[in-house]
């Protein structure tokens, strides 16, 4: 047989074999589905909030690296009740004075409001905020379960 037709039979072999790997492991999980609130498309209503820059200005380093440490507690706190989803700053300065996000895990705008000003550092006007709907994936909660695995130090 021409090396041709054999490497052309086993990419085709090879893509066959994935393809159908990749069927095999796509099965739908009605109870799973249910238990995460999906809807027929997989996907659910989540609240964003986008933390942006506050109006308090705080010079005292050891307040604002206490405000901070309680920022992140509360995070955790609201991540282990599974009101958090999704949390993390963003990397670079923005004209918008946007500092971080959540993905609350509600679709509603008043309870992700309430969650947010259980933070220290939102209190103390050195985070104001913005809310917004957003629709996404049913299985987004699903990766916190595994942060600790991928997590050698803490912030």
């Amino acid at each position: 047989m021409n090396l041709k037709i054999s490497l052309t039979l086993t990419i085709l072999a090879a893509g066959l074999s994935f393809a159908q790997q990749k069927t095999e492991k796509l099965k739908f999980n009605q109870e799973l589905a249910t238990s995460l609130g999906a809807d027929k498309y997989g996907m659910k209503p989540y609240t964003i909030v986008i933390l942006t820059t506050g109006t308090a200005k705080i010079e005292d380093k050891t307040k604002m690296g206490e405000l901070m440490k309680g920022h992140m507690n509360n995070i955790g706190k609201l991540a282990d009740e599974g009101k958090i989803v999704v949390a993390g700053p963003f990397l670079e300065k923005n004209k918008e004075n946007y500092r971080g996000m959540f993905i609350f895990n509600t679709k509603s705008k008043e309870e992700a409001e309430q969650w947010v000003k259980t933070d220290p550092a939102v209190q103390a006007g050195v985070f104001s905020y913005e809310i917004f709907p957003w629709y996404g994936s049913a299985a987004l909660p699903l990766y916190l379960k595994h942060h600790s695995e991928v997590t050698k130090e803490e912030l």
